[in-house]
């Protein structure tokens, strides 16, 4: 294993520690906790992308959410570039919360 070979699972505990910083503004849990996140993905160059949903098509933050995913995982020093993909398929249900998600909102 040389040297040159990055930890991807470390840059991708600190991309999910920016993506729990990230709220839905219509909820009060963060989009990971909410299930949002389908997948993230960093090959060998730092470039990040990340595979996402909203809770609905047409919510509010369907312009400015994917920016200010992208954004605030820009700004890793790691990270070279980000993009989001938003998907619908498959869409989001609350199966995909965590515990702690249905939890906060009081539905266990």
């Amino acid at each position: 294993m040389s040297n040159s070979t990055i930890d991807t699972n470390a840059l991708g505990e600190k991309i999910v520690n920016v993506l729990k910083t990230i709220y839905d503004p219509e909820i009060p849990v963060d989009i990971y906790e909410l299930g949002l996140i389908y997948d993230v993905f960093v090959n060998e160059d730092y470039d990040v992308k990340i595979l996402m949903t909203l809770t609905t098509p047409n919510c509010p933050v369907a312009e400015t959410l994917p920016l200010e995913v992208e954004e605030k995982v820009k700004s890793l020093d790691d990270v070279k570039s980000a993009e989001v993909e938003i998907t619908f398929d498959p869409p989001w249900s609350q199966d995909l919360m965590s515990e702690e998600a249905k939890l906060e909102l009081g539905m266990l």
